[in-house]
């Protein structure tokens, strides 16, 4: 329980808790509204305040690092399990919180300020310390073995101190607008004393689904289409392009360098170059033969007997000095036409002698030709290998690439039905944990219908499911015309995790309700409210303390003997003067 409140700034007004039933009441001056009286007087301010000294964040926009506030120290003398302990904390050092008590059985000891003789641990040790001593959590906040999500002292705390800021009077279940699903889950399981590791185990499975839901909407959209496609199209690629790793893998294996691999290639292509040119010589010397055979069967003497029988049948008798000159002339012919073959065969032999020259120069150059293609086939240059053993390299990634894609794509494909098969096993474990639980929940349920049964004529229910989505909680009360329905809910199911977390040995001892739950709510059901907390509170054995304005609280609707007077602290506050308020000043 919180034995009291108090602080080193001299406006401020300390506040004496007792146990069970507290009321802190706010005078509301004639004209304000309720905004200005809750601001101007500090009823959500003393929320605030209880938060800040039990480890909430004080980030830059906190009251207690504002200008007025920041260099002065809060204060709560609270019970931690068995011990008495003063705790203080400032807006100044928010990372450091002082003790004062006996801590020796803590799980995470403070070190000792020897200029003040103050135990101080920091704010994250302290939060872990709570945890552990009040809710019997794990101390160690690295350890990973309990899972990424499980409970946190913060978490279970503010069941038990709702803020209005942080939207914590919206649904029973949510302590917190901020607060995720799968924390509810879990914080609500651990308090009632079910096994909290099941929605642990439900949350992963639904951050898996979520994953693998991304990953095949960017598969289907496109933006991965082209890495990532069906397994058995990711497959066939994946073969094509191992084969050809492979066979550029053998090729290097096998790949020879080839000293003056250019010079070689060079002499190569000159040699080639030689070769046709010769082959064309020698294809104008075979066609200069043909014609010069050609003119040798052509070159025949001159027909000088045909004269000399024009002349006899023309009558004409030549002397016989005409004739010898005829035979001589012949002769001179035959001499020309002999000399005209001997110069044209002469020519063919030329020709065909350099022909036979040109085949014996080919034929050796051929012969070099084969041997340095011999050579240039049998390997390559260096730098021809080094772009081979690129190439070989980027075939192996693209291998490698698609060797993943198909394993993404199979996990993707194969994914869904993994994940359903352990969502079966999760419902089974979850039904048979509340199945070996009945009797928690059985109480839970009938301390429920108790709280809210004394509030309404008909009583309200809660059910606890098993869904294959994890744990359920369900709160229901048949006054849906009543207003502050869901306040009252809230205000049911708060009483009861206090009730059932005290009978159990755990939680903070204390339960903080402020004037905003009460909003919209019947007077009667006030006073009902009231008259319960006090009840349950010295029944189980915890602290209630509510904060509301003073017109608020009810007159009448208690029953013959209850004198709600008696819980009314004897410190008030007021919005009616500047210093009225909790901190006896006011700031933005």
């Amino acid at each position: 329980m919180i034995h009291g409140l108090s602080s080193d700034l001299p406006s401020f007004k300390s506040l004496a808790f007792r146990p069970g039933l507290n009321i802190l009441l706010a005078d509301k001056s004639d004209g304000a509204t309720d905004r200005q009286s809750r601001n101007g007087a500090g009823k959500t301010s003393l929320v605030e305040l209880i938060h800040f000294l039990f480890g909430a964040n004080a980030d830059k926009d906190s009251i207690f690092r504002s200008d007025e506030l920041a260099g002065f120290s809060f204060e709560a003398r609270v019970d931690i399990g068995p011990t008495l302990v003063d705790v203080a904390r400032s807006g100044t050092k928010p990372s450091r919180i002082r003790l004062q008590g006996d801590t020796s059985d803590w799980p995470i000891a403070p070190s000792l300020e020897a200029k003040t003789g103050d135990l101080v641990i920091s704010n994250e040790n302290w939060r872990a310390a709570l945890g552990a001593l009040l809710f019997r959590l794990n101390p160690d906040v690295d350890d990973e073995a309990n899972g990424r999500f499980r409970p946190s002292f913060r978490s279970l705390f503010s069941y038990f101190v709702r803020r209005q800021n942080s939207g914590g009077f919206v649904s029973p279940t949510q302590q917190s607008s901020m607060q995720q699903a799968w924390d509810q889950q879990v914080a609500i399981s651990y308090l009632l004393g079910l096994d909290a590791s099941v929605p642990q185990q439900f949350q992963e499975v639904r951050t898996r689904e979520r994953a693998m839901a991304e990953l095949r909407k960017a598969a289907k959209d496109g933006s991965l289409g082209r890495y990532f496609g069906t397994a058995a199209d990711l497959r066939t690629r994946m073969t094509i392009a191992e084969a050809r790793a492979r066979r550029m893998r053998e090729q290097l294996d096998t790949f020879n360098v080839v000293p003056e691999y250019s010079g070689m290639e060079q002499e190569a292509s000159q040699i080639t170059r030689e070769i046709s040119t010769l082959s064309d010589d020698n294809t104008a010397d075979r066609e200069l033969i043909l014609q010069l055979r050609a003119a040798i069967d052509s070159e025949l003497p001159p027909a000088t007997t045909s004269l000399d029988r024009l002349y006899r049948e023309a009558g004409v008798v030549l002397p016989g000095s005409v004739g010898r000159r005829f035979e001589e002339v012949e002769e001179f012919h035959q001499a020309i036409v002999q000399n005209r073959r001997s110069h044209l065969t002469s020519e063919v032999q030329a020709a065909e002698d350099r022909i036979r020259t040109r085949d014996r120069a080919r034929e050796t150059l051929d012969g070099r030709r084969r041997q340095l293609m011999g050579i240039l086939q049998s390997g390559g240059a260096l730098e021809h290998y080094a772009a081979l053993q690129q190439e070989a390299g980027r075939a192996e990634a693209d291998a490698e690439g698609l060797r993943q894609r198909l394993t993404t794509a199979e996990q993707i494909e194969s994914t869904k039905a993994e994940l359903d098969i352990e969502r079966a096993r999760l419902l089974k474990t979850l039904q048979d944990d509340h199945h070996e639980r009945q009797s928690i929940i059985e109480e839970a349920i009938l301390v429920f219908e108790d709280l809210s049964n004394a509030l309404y004529e008909k009583a309200g229910s809660l059910t606890v499911s098993a869904t294959p989505n994890g744990p359920q909680v369900d709160i229901r009360i048949d006054a849906q015309r009543s207003k502050g329905i869901t306040n009252m809910q809230i205000f049911c199911f708060d009483l009861m995790l206090a009730e059932l977390t005290a009978r159990r040995g755990m939680g903070p001892g204390f339960l903080v309700h402020d004037s905003h739950l009460f909003d919209g709510v019947d007077e009667r059901q006030v006073a009902k409210a009231l008259q319960l907390g006090a009840d349950h509170a010295a029944a189980v054995g915890f602290q209630y303390i509510v904060t509301m304005n003073s017109d608020a609280l009810p007159k009448d609707g208690f029953r013959d003997g209850f004198d709600v007077s008696a819980y009314v602290l004897d410190t008030k506050l007021t919005d009616a003067t500047e210093t009225g308020g909790l901190f006896g000043l006011r700031f933005n």
